[in-house]
């Protein structure tokens, strides 16, 4: 079913792109390279195409050198001084960026998991039904990213999101509500987390 214009800009995008790459040798996610361009690149424009508007990007570590280096046009760059605490910290930031936008959902994405693209974002947008929607990205029967949230959970979510846990918490404790959206067919959910995992990248 095709979306008007009006219902898809209700869900805004945020990407959480501030990890410091840990693992990988203090390697910035974002500025991994993924078919010649910055992976933050990659994911900031899976969301634009997938329906999403705005598109936020939560920017932590080397976020100087990711705005030097990033082709990010027509994006919201969202800095969290707090990166080194967690996913939690770059979660509440990007949330909490979205007050005055009129977004009735977000869209949360990773950047450090390139085989998501547009066509998986835009089945889990248009998953929206209310500004209490929480549906979720489904793989094998799985849930997975993309996530979204309906503006009346964020306040909650925001409060429960710490440390790398992010929204683990409330999404287990919220299970019954989630629409898992199937995406199997459509996308992969590999992280690149570790040297190995570089691979992946084209």
């Amino acid at each position: 079913m095709d979306r008007t214009t009006d219902d898809s800009a209700q869900v805004a995008g945020i990407v959480l792109a501030a990890g410091g790459g840990r693992r990988l040798g203090g390697r910035p996610k974002a500025l991994l390279a993924h078919r010649g361009r910055p992976l933050v690149e990659h994911a900031a424009r899976a969301l634009r195409e997938g329906g999403c508007a705005p598109v936020h990007i939560v920017l932590g570590a080397a976020a100087e050198t990711v705005r030097a280096r990033a082709r990010l046009p027509g994006y919201v760059l969202v800095d969290n001084p707090d990166w080194e605490q967690g996913m939690g910290s770059s979660l509440r930031a990007g949330l909490g960026s979205l007050a005055g936008t009129g977004a009735r959902a977000a869209l949360i994405a990773l950047v450090d998991q390139p085989g998501i693209g547009a066509e998986a974002v835009a089945r889990v947008v248009a998953a929206y039904r209310s500004p209490s929607t929480l549906a979720a990205a489904a793989y094998g029967g799985e849930r997975g990213h993309p996530v979204l949230f309906g503006a009346d959970r964020w306040a909650d979510i925001t409060a429960s999101a710490e440390g790398d846990r992010g929204a683990r918490a409330y999404l287990r404790a919220h299970q019954s509500a989630i629409t898992l959206v199937d995406c199997s067919d459509i996308a992969r959910t590999d992280d690149i987390d570790t040297p190995e995992d570089l691979t992946l990248l084209e």
